[in-house]
């Protein structure tokens, strides 16, 4: 296990580097750090290397076991209401205690000023969406359903849906669709698809391995923009917090101190319900022998600290770089200098998501090496790079979200028809997936800070909204990968099969 987690160690290592040396660049060559905020991010990139190789390893050993498991004892029982209420209660479970939900909790106080329940209205909205979701992604893998047809369908009543809430609530609805399918869900959801489609048999049973993550991604969607409609939201603000500020050591070690409490019991809170059903499933299924108990058990230690100490570098060391650098490139060149250094980190930072690595590996594993994590790397750069392009041109030029949320999912859907269905799951698992911890807490507050120089008035409705374009290129990037992987392929074959009517001509002459 010391050699696998100095792996995982070296795998963070070469993600987070990119990022901390463009902002070591940034922070000399355009926008000077005050020396508190620069040590805050050193530290800050120590425990999100340390952290992401921690959580990768801890997801390898617990999570990806457990939910492959869960997954394949539902199929086993052919029952389908324990299958859709099984379902329905781990989706609920798990988005409950996603961290990164708390955070688009906190955006939308007109919701929390209108009901009694405050912030957790919300929170338990997308609860509800994501169970409802995650639900019909299993029914779909056991009745053999087409995922595209269904994408088609719910992307459809959430455009129709919008008609009817308030333009200020558009960005934070399709936002949440990616916020809530964060590091503590994606690894769950993605074992649990694994783990249906593996009982199943015959053509097709592996492209059904992903899909779910999309679905639970359109959940949210759909379920805030309702919300949106019942509790008629307009006029949504956002209060610009003071950043934190660090004037020695001593202050710097206890902003950390606290963060790290803050974070161990956000992730300690996310985890006890998954483990507390994983002791219920072993001691009603009992499949697991002694030795794997231990084992998931050590996963879910690993999982927990490397994920509390990856909010804490995230949140305490680059959420105050982030705002910082978009307020500096704002005030350059009238802000148009935010332009390529957006898609330049689009295209590192995508790396850093602990659920990225998590996806890609699964890739990999279950294509038999023929869909390299490293291709699939490759085209979430890419769709992340043109994501971030996309979120800075927007607050520049005040574009209306819709103008490219519309034409972006038509694509998407379009593209559907031509790609390979395993590269169609892949894709739009990617969108939810790609935006995670990293976007919320360093991409998002470099939107706001540049946002607050150029536009202070919108932050809402143009700063909000990167999280939807990050959720959105992936799904045409790594469906255009699997055209090129379908046409590669299919030469291969034809090329194949020209030699064995060669050989074949040969032996008759």
């Amino acid at each position: 296990m010391g050699k696998a987690f100095k792996d995982k160690l070296l795998e963070s290592f070469t993600s987070i580097i990119p990022i901390a040396v463009i902002v070591l660049i940034l922070s000399i060559a355009f926008v000077p750090l005050e020396t508190g905020t620069f040590v805050l991010f050193l530290i800050g990139v120590f425990l999100l290397i340390v952290g992401l190789g921690g959580f990768m390893l801890g997801a390898d050993l617990s999570m990806l076991v457990f939910g492959e498991k869960i997954g394949a004892t539902m199929t086993h029982t052919r029952k389908i209401w324990l299958i859709a209420l099984l379902s329905f209660v781990i989706g609920i479970i798990v988005t409950i205690a996603e961290p990164d939900l708390q955070i688009l909790a906190e955006q939308v106080p007109s919701v929390a000023a209108k009901t009694l329940l405050g912030n957790y209205l919300l929170i338990l909205t997308v609860a509800v969406g994501v169970g409802i979701f995650l639900t019909i992604g299993m029914l779909r893998i056991v009745l053999h359903i087409p995922l595209h047809y269904l994408l088609i369908v719910f992307y459809a009543v959430a455009f129709i849906l919008s008609i009817f809430v308030s333009p200020d609530f558009w960005a934070v609805s399709f936002d949440s669709g990616g916020v809530t399918t964060g590091p503590m869900t994606v690894p769950f959801i993605i074992s649990l698809g694994v783990g249906v489609a593996s009982i199943r048999s015959g053509k097709g049973s592996k492209d059904d391995s992903f899909g779910l993550v999309a679905l639970s991604s359109v959940g949210p969607i759909i379920a805030v923009l309702t919300l949106g409609i019942i509790f008629n939201i307009h006029d949504v603000e956002y209060t610009l917090a003071p950043l934190t500020t660090v004037e020695n050591t001593r202050d710097v070690f206890f902003e950390y101190l606290y963060g790290f409490g803050h974070y161990a019991e956000e992730v300690a809170i996310a985890l006890a319900p998954i483990l507390v059903f994983f002791v219920l499933f072993q001691i009603i299924s009992k499949a697991f022998r002694k030795r794997q108990i231990v084992r998931i058990l050590v996963g879910f230690l690993y999982t927990f600290v490397g994920l509390a100490l990856f909010l804490t570098g995230a949140n305490i060391g680059f959420m105050p770089v982030g705002r910082t650098i978009g307020q500096g490139l704002a005030s350059l060149w009238e802000g148009w200098l935010l332009l390529p250094v957006g898609m330049i980190i689009g295209y590192f930072v995508v790396a850093a998501e602990p659920a990225v690595h998590v996806l890609t590996k699964q890739v990999e594993r279950l294509s038999a090496g023929a869909i390299s994590s490293s291709a699939m790397m490759k085209g979430l750069c890419a769709g992340v790079c043109i994501s971030l392009g996309l979120a800075m041109l927007r607050i520049l030029t005040g574009i209306n979200i819709m103008w490219i949320l519309v034409p972006g999912y038509l694509i998407a859907l379009v593209l559907t028809f031509f790609t390979p269905p395993i590269f169609t799951g892949i894709a739009f698992d990617s969108g939810g997936v790609a935006s995670g911890a990293m976007v919320s807490a360093f991409v998002l507050p470099l939107a706001i800070g540049a946002c607050s120089v150029l536009a202070p008035s919108a932050i809402m409705t143009q700063a909000f909204g990167c999280v939807a374009f990050v959720a959105l290129t992936p799904l045409i990037s790594i469906q255009i990968l699997g055209i090129h992987y379908r046409h590669k392929t299919s030469r291969v074959r034809r090329n194949f099969s020209n030699i064995e009517d060669r050989i074949l001509e040969y032996e008759v002459q």
